[in-house]
């Protein structure tokens, strides 16, 4: 039996999303519901049906449930086969249960990541503008491909002759904005670039400055292509 909180004035939500920091979020929260002696909810957001979880992602929710149990939570919320945007979930969830407090954690998204898809805080803030958030830094999980490559940085491409170069300034005759993500280990510039036209998302191998099939560019910025 649930004991009866003191503040209904108050209630916590916390967002846990797959991964290692999911019980972290959700003892933060717990911590603060205590403090304020008010519900604590927990939610989670995903785009499969409950059925197609694979063995981890269900291994994750058995403990999450396990913890909500652990923790006196007064709901562990699934919303599964959910086709809306996390944040619009979010905030339905919120609205809902009166929600004053939302625990996030503080996503590992790259500069590339923030261009193209916008900042997840901020687009919580503009759909949940009357609760306060509680931002909780966790540790990135970097896998094999991320070390491969440096940080991203804004990088141009610049048309000469019959090959595209990137470019560090922004100049006059710059025909694409991107993110070049370099090599580890190299002092030329190979590695990656990426650029989103139309909202759909090109990656292009740069070895030494040159673009290294100029023809896709070609191809989105309208250029008569090239012959390779």
């Amino acid at each position: 039996m649930k004991t009866v909180k003191g503040r209904m004035d108050e209630s916590i939500l916390v967002c846990v999303f797959y991964g290692p920091n999911g019980e972290r979020l959700i003892r933060r929260g717990h911590k603060l519901a205590s403090m304020l002696d008010c519900p604590l909810y927990i939610l989670t957001v995903d785009p499969l049906p409950l059925d197609d979880f694979d063995a981890e992602k269900s291994s994750y929710i058995e403990r999450w449930e396990e913890l909500a149990d652990e923790l006196d939570a007064d709901e562990f919320i699934i919303r599964d086969n959910e086709k809306r945007p996390s944040p619009k979930v979010i905030s339905e969830v919120a609205k809902e249960l009166n929600i004053t407090q939302i625990v996030i954690g503080q996503t590992a998204r790259s500069r590339w990541e923030e261009i193209t898809k916008g900042s997840f805080l901020n687009m919580l803030l503009r759909e949940i503008p009357f609760a306060d958030f509680h931002v909780v830094s966790v540790a990135r999980n970097i896998g094999a491909e991320d070390e491969e490559f440096e940080t991203g940085v804004r990088c141009y491409l610049v048309r000469e002759n019959d090959d595209y170069k990137i470019s560090f300034a922004q100049r006059k005759d710059c025909q694409v904005e991107g993110i070049f993500f370099k090599e580890i280990g190299t002092d030329f510039n190979n590695g990656i670039f990426k650029f989103m036209k139309d909202n759909k998302i090109y990656q292009l191998e740069v070895t030494d400055d040159l673009i290294v099939k100029p023809e896709v560019v070609d191809e989105c910025v309208g250029n008569e292509t090239v012959s390779k």
